[in-house]
């Protein structure tokens, strides 16, 4: 089935296609059958205008089948490709072109790849699909993940999934311009996490350990507090310590806790990724 934003171009419908860039630019690619330079540049367009998920429309007009068309628009070779913006023609390419050639036309018209993906991250997050955006913000560019409103749609994002020690890092980094009232209400989540993450439960048991360091079950159920108030990294680095030379320790209570903990976090977190590599050396 072809994607909404490709289309055929003919009588019936060019009217409204060019209306239609009214809303979002339409880019038009004249060919033929007979042009196979024209015929060789239409996968490549294809794969483009789904790399940009729907910010452009591409229209294919076969000139053969279209003559009508094709001679309203004064096509002179082939292949032509031309930008519709707002009803008018705003950019065009004759003759053979490469793909790079077309990319770069729309560089100057269109939003770049970087700004439609951090568009889609931020809409994610008002839907509350918190981890599906750190991974799309992840894919971003070194310099787009610098930019300051994106670096706080990132801790934001790590403070609901309860990656604590990630949102900190990320916040320490924020640049002063963007010290707001939203990175202040972020900061406060923070240190909301940090005054109940340090309860007196888990400082008892972080001074049991200290007196008996080799006491399992006092080390699996501090584990498991730091698991509970968020601070995941000490919960698995806890358990691994002892894990990763007895992977049965404690008679496998501390393996079944390290693994419900990875699992609690889930396939796309980061940190889990880490510890599962680290266990799988192990076992091959």
């Amino acid at each position: 089935m072809q994607p909404s934003h490709i289309i055929e171009l003919n009588e019936q419908n060019f009217r409204q296609v060019l209306e239609s860039s009214m809303n979002a630019p339409v880019l038009i690619h004249f060919w033929a059958p007979m042009s196979e330079e024209s015929v060789q540049l239409i996968p490549a367009l294809r794969s483009l205008t789904e790399q940009y998920a729907g910010a452009y429309t591409l229209a294919l007009l076969n000139c053969e089948e279209q003559q009508a068309i094709a001679g309203q628009f004064g096509v002179q070779a082939l292949p032509t490709i031309a930008l519709f913006v707002n009803g008018q023609p705003v950019d065009g390419l004759g003759g053979p072109q490469q793909i790079e050639a077309v990319q770069a036309m729309l560089a100057k018209h269109l939003p770049s790849q970087d700004e439609l993906a951090a568009r889609q991250a931020l809409e994610l997050t008002q839907q509350g699909e918190f981890q599906q955006a750190l991974t799309i913000f992840s894919g971003l560019s070194e310099e787009f993940q610098q930019k300051g409103e994106i670096k706080l749609a990132q801790a934001n994002c790590l403070l609901e999934t309860q990656q604590f020690e990630l949102a900190e890092a990320v916040l320490a980094t924020i640049p002063l311009e963007y010290k707001d009232n939203y990175f202040k209400s972020l900061v406060a989540k923070l240190e909301l996490h940090k005054q109940a993450a340090d309860s007196p439960e888990i400082q008892s048991l972080e001074a049991a350990l200290a007196a008996n360091s080799n006491d399992l079950n006092v080390l699996g159920e501090l584990a498991l507090q730091y698991h509970q108030v968020g601070r995941n990294e000490d919960a698995l680095n806890l358990l691994w310590s002892p894990l990763s030379t007895d992977l049965n320790a404690n008679d496998g209570e501390l393996k079944k806790a390290f693994m419900d903990i990875l699992s609690a976090l889930g396939q796309g977190n980061p940190l889990a990724s880490q510890y599962r590599r680290q266990l799988y050396s192990l076992l091959y």
